[in-house]
């Protein structure tokens, strides 16, 4: 791919009238659908990062710490109540 910030300095002479290549456009249709293609995956792959943590995090982790604590608070009643 050209850099743009050389493209856009250089002047190519033909005849009289000087040719100036614009900045804008110089990427081909190829490379805009490639670019757009590559957002949509990243775009694709962030969902389903934020998606597997929402999982473990609020579907494995918060119910277990609640287990947990149900769980030694029992033992605990339960052990003043019989001991």
């Amino acid at each position: 791919m050209i850099d743009i910030t050389d493209s856009s300095k250089i002047i190519a002479s033909k005849g009289d009238d000087p040719l100036i290549f614009s900045p804008l456009n110089l990427q081909s249709q190829e490379d805009i659908e490639l670019e757009r293609k590559l957002r949509e995956l990243k775009f694709k792959q962030e969902l389903r990062k934020d998606w597997i943590l929402f999982i473990v995090r609020d579907v494995v982790i918060f119910p277990a710490a609640i287990l947990f604590i149900f769980a030694v608070s029992g033992y605990s009643l339960f052990i003043q109540i019989h001991g």
